[in-house]
């Protein structure tokens, strides 16, 4: 594996830095929390000219022809910027299933459309009553009829359903409820009849909802893979989910890290520099270890996952080391700070809160322990 990014690597990281920095100030991002939509069309249509909607997708949809690495490499910049909106549930949860087990019409469908900036999707995945992180745990159903399929029950924590035009909705179809066998992904219109949602209220104030399928309806040609199918597109779907999850922790961490450094040069505590102090600098030297060795971990899966090779240790790796690196990172960043930090104008609160909400996405890094334990047998 080459740890080095490749020249168009380099631009693309560079390129976006100087978008976000421009385009997505931190009291931007702090208005959109406020906002009830979360995001603005004119920042999704200056994203999409730029090419990022369709980064990872071939060509003859209209994409970049890039690869997963490429998509990690712009994630972790909007990591670092705080952006906000639909790009990761439109692009990671509703785009790669379909580019992974979409039919062709599917593809030329929805993925065309994903990178011209025109659609945005979302996965309906997580359920209520559940104590821990089990991705199979299902009890939302679906069942077949002569022309259609009706989905009944209740979505938790849907991100950017207020904003999709489809879910990609995880359906129990056959077996027992906490099964790997019989489920099926469906591709919902998010404005058909029956379906309603609501706003939960989280702790990185994102646009997060409660979706309640009541008899919706569901076209024959609209099934992600097969009846039944479902379970290995999840979970493919839900290792990519994990390291791009990752890939935006690390980008917000080394802000949070590189505000840190700068302040310690400036501040002034007892006649000296703050960065004078051992304390300070072991704090930073700390960060440094946890972003260093997480962004290593995270692009090693990657590369891995976008070779095909099997590295389900790896990802479980990687999620538990940067979900406690970037709150241990946010952490040490308050500390810095001290008081100043946790006021509400400034930027700290904004990564501390990101990192706790990114610790438990596709499951906190106790989840990914029990399956390293599993993957060394034992």
């Amino acid at each position: 594996m080459d740890f080095h990014f490749s020249e168009e690597q380099k631009m693309l990281r560079e390129s976006a830095r100087d978008f976000l920095q421009t385009e997505c100030p931190k009291a931007f991002v702090r208005e959109m929390e406020k906002d009830p939509t979360g995001y603005t069309p004119q920042l999704w249509r200056k994203m999409a000219d730029l090419g990022w909607m369709g980064i990872i997708f071939p060509e003859q949809y209209a994409g970049a022809g890039g690869d997963f690495l490429d998509l990690l490499v712009l994630l972790e910049e909007m990591g670092r910027a705080c952006l906000p909106g639909p790009f990761f549930s439109t692009v990671v949860l509703g785009g790669l299933p379909i580019l992974e087990a979409g039919t062709e019409p599917q593809k030329k469908e929805f993925l065309t459309k994903i990178a011209s900036g025109h659609l945005t999707l979302t996965l309906a995945h997580l359920e209520p009553a559940t104590t821990q992180f089990d991705p199979y745990l299902l009890r939302v159903q679906a069942f077949a009829e002569p022309n259609s399929y009706t989905i009944d029950g209740i979505k938790l924590f849907v991100p950017d359903a207020h904003a999709a035009n489809y879910m990609i909705c995880v359906a129990r179809t056959e077996g027992e409820i906490n099964s790997q066998e019989g489920i099926t992904l469906l591709l919902v219109d998010a404005r058909s009849p029956g379906i309603k949602w609501e706003f939960l209220k989280t702790v990185s104030r994102d646009k997060q909802c409660e979706v309640i399928f009541q008899n919706v309806k569901v076209p024959q040609g609209n099934i992600l893979g097969s009846w039944n199918g479902g379970g290995s597109i999840l979970e493919g779907l839900l290792q990519k989910a994990a390291i791009a999850k990752c890939a935006e922790m690390i980008g917000g961490a080394q802000f949070v890290l590189d505000m840190c450094v700068s302040y310690a040069k400036e501040r002034e505590q007892f006649g000296k520099l703050i960065g004078t102090f051992q304390a300070v600098q072991h704090h930073c030297a700390n960060m440094v270890i946890h972003i260093e060795g997480g962004r290593y971990i995270t692009y090693k899966a990657a590369w891995m996952l976008s070779k095909g090779i099997p590295c389900t240790k790896q990802v479980a790796v990687a999620k538990a080391w940067v979900s406690d690196a970037y709150k241990r990172v946010a952490s040490l960043g308050h500390q810095i700070m001290a008081g100043t930090g946790y006021m509400e104008e400034h930027d700290m609160p904004l990564y501390s809160r990101r990192a706790k909400a990114a610790e438990i996405a596709f499951g906190d890094a106790n989840y990914y322990r029990e399956l390293v334990a599993k993957e060394i047998g034992l």
